[in-house]
């Protein structure tokens, strides 16, 4: 009994195997896109909504028909291929609350450094004027969009394909894993190239028609975000970095804050 007590409580620490990471994202993944019809705006990396809307002809039903059988079978192949990759159903409650802690240093520790630098900040933005349900159904959308854009593709990729090609060697970035044992130069090119997405990642949000006005303090502040959910990436898996990254925004965009 004691044994089999360890190996669940082992479980539940491990970090999540590939089809286990992106299951713990359904709760973020269906809330973003149950939502996001209703509204006038979606996020600048969401390339799903529009192709499922075209395939409804803009009828909203059937669009939403669309997402639950998604969702149905994001769950089928999660239960199916997940099997024997650290899930439990208490990884949905971990995730949140790994997720939270991860929010809650993300918005104490970039604000004092910023501060630090800067006189100070202001971290709104113009969805943060909306109202709490856009600022909510968006913020989950940046979770799941921009850390499948940012740190899955752009990070994870673009850092096998550096070290692959500078440092000729293998290294698994997907999230899941990180190779022990890589070069010198292998580190500083994944460090690096960490450091330009993230850079990237702060800078995409003053494009666009909801983009802010750049300054400084906010392109900083941003950045050490984005440094942030690489780490979190890197460490703990995709799930968790959506996770920081939609529950931070939550806080910041659809919360109450007094000036």
């Amino acid at each position: 009994m004691s044994s089999a007590t360890a190996v669940t409580d082992a479980r539940l620490r491990d970090k999540p195997g590939a089809w286990v990471d992106l299951g713990l994202t359904l709760p973020i993944f269906l809330g973003y896109h149950l939502g996001v019809v209703f509204l006038k705006v979606r996020n600048g990396t969401d390339l799903v909504t529009g192709e499922l809307l075209a395939l409804a002809h803009g009828e909203v039903p059937i669009y939403l028909a669309e997402t639950a059988c998604i969702g149905v079978i994001f769950a089928g192949i999660f239960a199916l291929a997940g099997r024997g990759q650290a899930f439990r159903p208490k990884k949905f409650l971990q995730i949140a609350i790994e997720g939270a802690v991860y929010a809650t240093l993300m918005a104490l520790g970039p604000s004092y450094l910023v501060g630090q630098i800067f006189a100070a900040t202001n971290n709104s933005s113009a969805i943060a004027e909306s109202g709490p349900l856009v600022g909510s159904i968006m913020s989950m959308g940046a979770g799941f969009y921009e850390e499948l854009t940012f740190r899955v593709i752009l990070f994870g990729l673009g850092a096998k394909l550096l070290v692959a090609l500078f440092a000729r060697q293998r290294v698994g970035l997907t999230g899941t894993t990180v190779q022990r044992g890589f070069s010198l130069r292998a580190f500083a090119l994944v460090m690096g190239w960490g450091l330009v997405c993230a850079a990237i990642f702060s800078g995409v949000h003053y494009i666009g028609a909801l983009g802010d006005p750049f300054e400084l303090p906010s392109f900083v502040f941003r950045l050490l975000l984005g440094v942030a959910l690489t780490i979190i990436y890197l460490t703990r898996g995709f799930a968790a970095a959506v996770w920081a990254h939609a529950l931070y925004d939550i806080w910041i965009l659809a919360l109450p804050h007094t000036s």
